[in-house]
């Protein structure tokens, strides 16, 4: 028996990113309630990207903010007929563990990793980047706040949508499961939040009401607060693992 033992915990993360999310929800007796609220799409056009890709030689550092951002990425490579080799006269910066892992996994060991997994956190790894050209391939409505300090600090950043985020959409069955309520309901970014409210309208609330919000960081808990949600959890530790301990030990 653990505190999480028989809680209905909502995940509002694409079912098949929060495999490992849902099992150990399920391993400490959880009750997860599975509600993907984004579906990650191509962007509608690949020729920046392509483009980014046949000239990676001009660019200084490549970021990647996102295991999303390192799987539409290496589509494209392997389109392209190319391999990790491509990356292989450029720095390569990952946001976090799970990044850096999915970079891992591709035969790219990154060159730095923040301590702390967010996208500004990168910055203090780069060193100097005045004058340097930086690639960031990221979601279509990725946060600004890296590439205006990039540009800031002198560096010439390019941003290219790899990717992009849209409202899932709801099933019968997932609204009556919701509609029985959660006990606790975890969020994993700003775009699981914001979907969540634009999937579940004026429900959104109903649902929510008396559960014990959960976010994964500092950027995701600002959302939730900002559409009216009254933060409980915020995980000191940015990743899936993190998000739980932070319930555990909330519970406790």
């Amino acid at each position: 028996m653990t505190d999480l033992a028989g809680k209905r915990v909502l995940v509002t993360r694409p079912k098949a990113q929060a495999v490992r999310l849902i099992a150990k929800l399920a391993s400490l007796g959880a009750v997860p309630v599975v509600c993907a609220t984004i579906e990650i799409a191509p962007p509608p056009s690949t020729a920046a990207l392509d483009q980014a890709i046949h000239r990676l030689g001009a660019y200084h550092w490549v970021i990647f903010t996102s295991v999303n951002g390192v799987a539409a990425f290496w589509r494209r490579l392997e389109a392209l007929g190319k391999t990790a080799a491509a990356l292989g006269p450029l720095q390569v910066a990952a946001i976090g563990p799970a990044t850096a892992q999915a970079l891992g996994e591709r035969g790219v060991k990154p060159d730095f990793v923040p301590q702390e997994y967010v996208a500004e956190a990168i910055l203090a790894g780069l060193g100097e980047v005045r004058g340097q050209r930086i690639l960031l391939p990221r979601a279509e409505i990725a946060r600004k706040a890296l590439f205006e300090e990039l540009e800031r600090r002198g560096a010439l950043p390019e941003e290219i949508a790899v990717y992009q985020t849209r409202p899932a959409d709801l099933d019968p069955a997932t609204l009556a499961e919701l509609k029985k309520g959660v006990d606790i309901a975890t969020f994993t970014s700003s775009s699981t939040v914001r979907s969540f409210f634009e999937l579940m309208g004026d429900q959104a609330r109903s649902v929510l009401g008396g559960a014990v919000i959960a976010c994964i960081g500092p950027i995701t808990a600002e959302t939730a607060r900002s559409e009216g949600l009254t933060v409980d959890v915020v995980a000191p530790v940015y990743t899936m693992d993190g998000l739980v301990d932070a319930l555990l030990n909330y519970q406790s």
